[in-house]
């Protein structure tokens, strides 16, 4: 049996921290061994924020140097940047003809940044869901995998992906679904003891794959606790809780016991748990800092797979904008 297409993307924002490796770039890696995937950067989608021409080039060469020391095999997937894709602007042009206005200000994204960013409420920002339709439809992927900011915009998609087929009385677009992994490991805690790792809370609060030894140590040693359980037993509060749950990522089970019953008897010392974790972070996180060092510097190796990967994806979003100029009726004459 031919093993079903998957696509996913990540937007170039700079450097990947914990929560990205272990809510998605994990999940790519088993993905390539099960399904035909195609796992791109979303350069396009970072032009609604207008980043600096030289800002967007870095960022966007740490996702592939940052996704390849992770274990994205090119030899198992197809990995390539989505503006390599000249198909996708044109498939972009047409499927915006099956949105409509009001579905597009409705998208809980939108509204958000709407709220946030009132000052640069572009026509990208609203026809995000537009674009990122595309990006799976174009090669006609049947599973996307996606978290739950993400939902809505699938729905759209196959919203967009039945009205192109019933207009057309065509099966063309196979109507995509969502999977995950494993839902737990999607929300990675921060340092600062409150919500998920993100970037925008500050480069203290987020543990990145590329951070030095000395520089994760101090981040996790500075990490918030509490003066201590006094009661056996007890609930652990949210910022102790976090701790625990990084723990769980990257220590051993005995480890992750003897703290855990040190925290239930009353007699943990939060100092000694977060140099304990502070080194399992770094045992964890050294083999792939190593390979982002060596990748960076191999300018040659990164052309030459996002090369072949724009070439491998380019072929299957050309086939697919070739049937559907068909399908719509844009040929040219004579054909």
């Amino acid at each position: 049996m031919a093993k079903q297409i998957t696509v996913s993307g990540v937007r170039p924002t700079g450097r990947q921290h914990l929560g990205n490796y272990f809510g998605a770039v994990l999940n790519f890696v088993k993905m390539q061994e099960e399904y035909n995937g195609y796992f791109f950067v979303a350069d396009y989608h970072s032009l609604t924020t207008h980043p600096k021409p030289e800002d967007l080039k870095a960022n966007v060469k740490q996702i592939v140097v940052e996704y390849l020391a992770c274990g994205v095999d090119p030899n198992k997937c197809i990995l390539y940047l989505q503006s390599d894709l000249p198909q996708i602007p044109e498939l972009y042009l047409i499927f915006n003809m099956f949105a409509y206005l009001g579905e597009l200000e409705r998208a809980a994204t939108f509204k958000e940044k709407v709220r946030s960013q009132p000052n640069n409420v572009n026509a990208g920002l609203l026809t995000y869901p537009v674009l990122m339709a595309v990006d799976i439809v174009i090669h006609k992927a049947a599973k996307v995998p996606v978290g739950k900011d993400q939902q809505q915009h699938l729905e759209m998609t196959r919203d967009f992906v039945a009205r192109f087929n019933n207009l057309y009385g065509v099966q063309y677009f196979p109507e995509p679904e969502a999977f995950n992994y494993d839902s737990s490991l999607i929300s990675i805690p921060s340092l600062d003891g409150e919500g998920k790792m993100s970037k925008s809370k500050g480069e203290h609060t987020c543990i990145y794959l590329a951070d030095e030894p000395e520089a994760l140590r101090k981040k996790i040693m500075r990490a918030k606790t509490d003066t201590g359980p006094t009661v056996p037993n007890s609930p652990k509060p949210q910022e102790i809780q976090n701790l625990f749950d990084l723990m769980r990522l990257v220590s051993s089970s005995d480890t992750v016991r003897f703290f855990d019953d040190k925290y239930n008897d009353c007699t943990i010392r939060y100092g000694d748990m977060k140099k304990q974790l502070a080194e399992d972070m770094v045992n964890y996180l050294t083999p792939i800092r190593i390979k982002i060092e060596e990748l960076s510097a191999n300018d040659k190796l990164l052309n030459e797979i996002i090369n072949d990967g724009g070439n491998k994806a380019r072929q299957s979003a050309a086939q697919t904008l070739k049937d559907v100029r068909e399908i719509i009726g844009i040929k040219s004459f004579g054909e």
